[in-house]
């Protein structure tokens, strides 16, 4: 078993638009079952929108322009990715929250491709891992994460391959500490962490109340006119998470 840590960079904004934001650079470092380095993966991506980095962007990472304008597609770039990844039931990816598997997964879907491989892909959230490890609940960056485990970093922060090695490191060092049975796989979200955060402080208002908190109750006197309750997927989705905070509680 082969262990892919990956790091992805997206062409982020600082303005609201219907557009989406794409990966315009993947980066992944290959372990074996030892720890042991085996190979890497880098390659810029040209994205359909906002082709033209902006100065934030530009600066957060130090992608050039001139770099994007000569990448190929994500059509390209993600065959070649999927090739040097190889089967999926040979390697356990590792990410860094899950931000990188939903971008690669969205972007696959906006290029009307099959995504039966990503949905299949088995990954340990490192960030998760980590927070568990030390006990703590507050995320931290990857360069904090190094800093606390002294480790010297190296490489440019907000690169991808550069930070797929640095989080490489991170692996190598709390290993033994990591529960790895806890790997996931992707799912689709229809709430946002808001909306769930509305579910889990209603049932403590309930409670403070003396009221007995269920989801009909709930839905009447807190989500109605906060939630769209027209999105039945959604609603299933709070429902789940009512229930899964409600029994957590008890």
């Amino acid at each position: 078993m082969d262990y892919i840590i990956l790091d992805i960079e997206f062409n982020g904004r600082k303005f609201a638009s219907e557009l989406p934001m794409e990966v315009i650079e993947i980066g992944a470092v290959r372990l074996n079952s030892s720890l042991a380095y085996v190979d890497e993966f880098s390659s810029m991506i040209k994205p359909v929108y906002f082709a033209k980095l902006n100065s934030f962007l530009k600066k957060k990472t130090g992608i050039e322009q001139e770099e994007i304008d000569a990448a190929d597609g994500f059509v390209q770039v993600s065959e070649r990715f999927r090739e040097w990844l190889g089967p999926n039931e040979n390697f356990l990816l590792l990410t860094w929250g899950g931000e990188d598997m939903k971008r690669i997964v969205f972007d696959t879907r906006m290029h009307k491709l099959d995504d039966s491989y990503w949905m299949t892909t088995d990954y340990f959230d490192l960030l998760k891992g980590y927070l568990r490890y030390k006990g703590v609940s507050n995320d931290v960056s990857v360069e904090a994460a190094l800093a606390d485990l002294e480790i010297d970093a190296s490489g440019s922060a907000h690169r991808a391959l550069d930070d797929a090695r640095m989080t490489a490191e991170v692996f190598r060092k709390v290993f033994g500490h990591l529960d790895l049975s806890l790997k996931q796989r992707f799912k689709d979200t229809y709430s946002n962490a808001k909306e769930r955060r509305l579910v889990k402080n209603a049932i403590r208002m309930l409670k403070g109340q003396k009221l007995t908190p269920s989801w009909e109750l709930l839905a009447e006197k807190v989500l109605a006119g906060k939630v769209d309750m027209t999105n039945e997927k959604k609603l299933a989705e709070l429902r789940e998470y009512f229930e899964a905070e409600l029994n957590k509680k008890a």
